[in-house]
């Protein structure tokens, strides 16, 4: 029996999932399925990562309402286009469906899959879910890709229809009559975290759900005050990993609070960004910044992960990351701005550091945002522009609430002194970017 395969990513649920729908929809029996993939997994720097611990729960949730439903829900571990490979052999797959991903990687991996699936007279099926727009669907009036995000952000909301956040009709297309069941031994065992080589990290994750409706309301009034812990929806985590999808988030944002929806939006910009220009994961956008001189100091960069700057609200922001996996917003761009800038270590540097540290580490917001902060992207502040931690706290956390919870020493003997005065390293950070910029010119 010909079958289809639904290959989850970052969409691991099975309500309003498009791709899901889609082969639901067929009209052959479709067989879930997960791949654990060796090409990203051999490269998490520790054992026990609290990303992947979050990932294996949901899939094995996946894998229960599967069999609950009357079908099968495989699982591997192994490189992606290997393991497809097989699966063609042994299901007699027809098609292959799944839902776009927009980063470098992905797009590598599923032209390859596409190519071996035809070889093999297979068809891949790829939908747009995670975003509400992308690619090239919101494009400047001359027909470039836009660069600044005011006039994305008013060309997307014109066309942002009640039609577009409809939810798709997956759950109730999930049922035994459209589903595949095999035996055990044909459908193998899920792989478990010990098997891969990994441990288990307990640690917070934001619950599966849609916000409280008081959270939204309040959005704009409590986004950059980090001492709250319910003044942001916490919702990158799921939006990220796809356990809620993007169309229920957004339609809650757009019925109740329109700053929540700018924010959702700046995440499909920066993913349609990366998607145009795959070449700002590892390099600036601007020529002109590519040869920036920085001074990566090594001690000072150890000094920054650790959280002993000096500078309070930086290193409240780098503990609160070290030991949760979450930042809130102001705080990011404060600790991103003060490496960048009074450090002048490389954007690169710090977006690793957050792609090993993030729970809801995400390639376009997070490339995006680094090198918005160091003058460098497609999009992004002056880079001149150099924020103070001292004016940034008294903004953000002027009773030092937040502060005191993550660095309990601040005040005493025990707190370091500011590792480079502000003035000296605004300065040093400007003169030696313009004359880059000169000598690039």
């Amino acid at each position: 029996m010909k079958v289809c395969l639904f290959w989850h990513r970052r969409d691991l649920r099975i309500h309003d999932n498009v791709g899901l729908a889609a082969a639901l929809a067929s009209g052959l029996p479709v067989l879930p399925l997960f791949i654990y993939d060796r090409d990203i997994l051999d490269h998490l720097p520790n054992k026990a990562d609290a990303r992947l611990t979050f990932i294996y729960d949901e899939v094995e949730k996946l894998a229960h309402e599967t069999e609950a439903a009357g079908g099968t829900f495989l699982a591997r571990y192994g490189q992606p286009l290997a393991v497809l490979a097989q699966l063609v052999k042994d299901f007699d797959v027809a098609a292959v469906y799944t839902n776009e991903d927009y980063e470098p990687y992905a797009t590598e991996r599923d032209t390859a899959v596409a190519k071996m699936l035809k070889k093999h007279g297979a068809e891949f099926h790829a939908y747009k879910d995670q975003v509400i727009f992308a690619k090239d669907e919101i494009m400047t009036k001359s027909g470039t890709v836009p660069k600044v995000f005011g006039a994305y952000l008013k060309a997307y909301t014109a066309k942002l229809t009640h039609e577009l956040l409809a939810p798709s009709d997956s759950r109730q297309q999930f049922k035994k009559a459209n589903l595949h069941h095999v035996p055990a031994d044909q459908a193998g065992r899920r792989p478990t975290l010990a098997s891969m080589g990994f441990e288990r990290k307990e640690q917070y994750f934001p619950p599966v759900k849609l916000p409280a409706e008081g959270v939204v309301r309040n959005y704009h009034k409590t986004r950059d005050t980090p001492a709250d812990e319910h003044g942001s929806t916490r919702e990158s985590l799921n939006l990220r990993f796809g356990t809620l999808s993007v169309r229920e988030v957004m339609k809650q944002a757009k019925e109740l609070n329109p700053k929540l929806l700018a924010e959702i939006i700046w995440r499909d910009f920066f993913m349609m960004l990366l998607w145009h220009f795959p070449n700002t994961a590892t390099e600036s956008y601007d020529p002109k910044m590519r040869k920036i001189p920085y001074r990566n100091n090594e001690d000072e960069f150890r000094a920054w992960c650790e959280g002993r700057t000096g500078y309070p609200l930086v290193d409240a922001g780098m503990r609160q990351l070290n030991e949760t996996g979450y930042l809130p917003n102001r705080v990011r761009m404060t600790v991103a701005g003060f490496l960048v800038k009074h450090l002048f270590i490389d954007w690169r540097w710090g977006e690793r550091y957050f792609a090993d540290k993030l729970l809801d580490y995400d390639m376009g917001n997070n490339v995006g945002n680094w090198q918005w902060m160091a003058g460098t992207g497609a999009i992004s502040a002056p880079w001149f522009r150099v924020y103070s931690p001292e004016s940034q706290q008294a903004q953000v956390d002027p009773q030092m609430k937040y502060i005191k919870k993550w660095v309990p020493e601040v005040g005493t003997a025990k707190y370091p002194k500011p590792i480079v005065d502000h003035k000296f390293g605004r300065e040093r950070a400007v003169e030696a970017i313009r004359a880059a910029r000169i000598a690039a010119s």
